[in-house]
């Protein structure tokens, strides 16, 4: 009788002790939260190498090939803390830098916040929001480009007239939809969402997103655009509100179905481009200036899930769900001169990869 009652009380602590997957009933509730960094303050907790069980030898390696690579700053976020803060040739925390085309998520994103606050339907002709004659092309032409061929690179405006986006230099090239240009007319939808509005883009931008995620920076004019100046952390910032679906803590900053359309494919010319933000493991891309199609993924070294905001000259936010990493990088050229994508992106992911696997 004793033996059958002890068979029957380890049955039951193991029933209670277990879920029936094996997993413990109380495991750490914190192992799998996003951790934000308090707004207006220089406050961000760290994660060790050690606790991640990455390849610390790698680590010297890895910032020696970006100090050499014209870089001022990269920092790597891991479910939202610091693993890696960086600063190179005389650039330090506080110092400001450009975003260049890395930017132009921004306006992605306050584009959503504004569709969910009513002000604006990505599906609505751009002219329904600037009046017609906003480009050269005939008018009917002019009606079908849509906010959402904005936001996708698909306007059909000529992409090889320079970055002139006055009404004389967007000149109609084919129908709306029909090709992908990486072209400057993007802007336009800064416009959009003033009008919608009735505020000046900054003011909305800096009410609706900047202040709400503990941003610093500002638009400073260039030509007819304005990029976005800030340090690294603000981009850092930015990155994880986007990993976080579009929240910060438990305030919804940005729709998260909304994010869900502009991280995927957006039209099916460029398999590798949402809206503004570059996509990976895609099975071909277009690139600026060119109508080619190149098969394969963006950057092979990156995960598959991997998506990016890539700026001139090497302005990057890497965001990769499936690893919890949000990783920035601002700097000069790492290799030449360029509008987006370059070499050093493949590059930078073989020595990211000897690093964290």
């Amino acid at each position: 009788m004793k033996r059958l009652f002890f068979l029957s009380f380890v049955v039951m602590m193991l029933f209670f002790n277990c879920s029936k997957d094996n997993t413990p009933i109380n495991p750490d509730p914190t192992a799998d939260t996003i951790y934000f960094p308090p707004i207006n303050s220089d406050t961000w907790e760290t994660k060790s190498i050690a606790d991640l069980s990455w390849n610390e030898n790698e680590l010297q390696p890895l910032l020696d090939y970006l100090s050499t690579k014209n870089s001022k700053s990269f920092m790597i976020l891991h479910n939202g803390k610091i693993v890696v803060e960086n600063y190179f040739n005389g650039h330090s925390a506080t110092s400001p830098w450009y975003w260049a085309s890395a930017g132009k998520t921004l306006t992605s994103a306050v584009s959503g916040i504004a569709q969910e606050e009513g002000l604006l339907n990505i599906n609505n002709k751009v002219s329904d929001y600037l009046g017609t004659g906003w480009t050269s092309a005939p008018i009917a032409k002019e009606n079908l480009i849509t906010c959402k061929n904005l936001l996708s690179m698909t306007s059909g405006l000529d992409d090889s007239l320079g970055d002139d986006v006055s009404p004389s230099n967007l000149q109609y090239k084919g129908d709306a939809g029909t090709r992908w240009a990486y072209h400057n007319v993007y802007v336009k939808m800064q416009d959009v969402v003033a009008a919608a509005s009735d505020q000046r883009w900054s003011n909305y931008f800096n009410t609706k997103l900047r202040d709400k995620i503990g941003m610093s920076g500002t638009w400073i004019p260039n030509g007819d655009l304005s990029v976005y100046w800030s340090n690294t952390r603000s981009m850092a910032r930015f990155g994880l509100m986007i990993y976080a679906k579009g929240t910060w803590e438990n305030t919804p900053i940005v729709p998260e179905s909304y994010l869900n359309e502009a991280t995927n494919t957006s039209q099916d010319i460029n398999q590798a481009y949402g809206y503004l933000w570059w996509l990976n493991g895609k099975s071909s891309y277009h690139l600026p200036q060119s109508q080619l199609q190149f098969n394969g993924s963006l950057i092979p070294n990156a995960p598959v899930d991997m998506f990016a905001a890539l700026g001139k000259n090497d302005q990057k936010i890497y965001v990769v769900p499936s690893k919890k990493l949000v990783i920035i990088r601002m700097g000069d050229a790492g290799d030449s001169s360029n509008f987006a994508l370059s070499t050093f992106d493949n590059d930078l992911w073989g020595k990211i990869n000897a690093f964290i696997d």
